[in-house]
This record gives structure tokens, sequence and C-alpha cells, in this order.
């Protein structure tokens, strides 16, 4: 069965509970594990989601009365 599709702010909801379930100390090994896996994979989709978004941002220029389009691009200090 395929996972059903969810945006960032879910998968940031969800690996945010995982972390408060395991923080609490209650579950036993195995499902602490499991927790742990699926927070990986929300960790990984939430990535993904901000790898995508930072290559959809841009930044419109105006340059000698045109306006372009370049790649949004981060300045490291």
């Amino acid at each position: 069965m395929k996972e059903k599709e969810i945006n960032f702010e879910e998968a940031m909801k969800q690996l945010e509970n995982i972390a408060n379930e395991l923080e609490k100390g209650d579950l036993s090994l195995d499902e602490s594990v499991n927790k742990f896996e699926e927070g990986m994979k929300l960790s990984k989709k939430c990535n993904d989601f901000l790898e995508k978004a930072e290559k959809k941002i841009t930044m419109l220029i105006n340059s000698d009365g045109e306006i372009k389009e370049e790649e949004f691009k981060i300045e490291e200090n």
C-alpha cells in the first residue's frame, strides 16, 4: 500500500510527536527502534522538501528595465 502524501508541516509535526514519545522513555526497546526508524524516514522527507524548496527559490532582479530571474544563492559567512 502506498504511503499517504503529507506536506512539510505535517511531517514536522509527526517528527515532533515521535521525539516527544522517545524522550518520555515509556516505550519498549522494539517500539523505540520502530519510532526511531519512522523518525528517520520523516527527517529525510523533510530534508527533501527543503531541498526542493531551495531549488525553486528565485529572486527577481530589475536590470536595465528588464526583470529577469536568477537562482537564489545563500551567502555563507
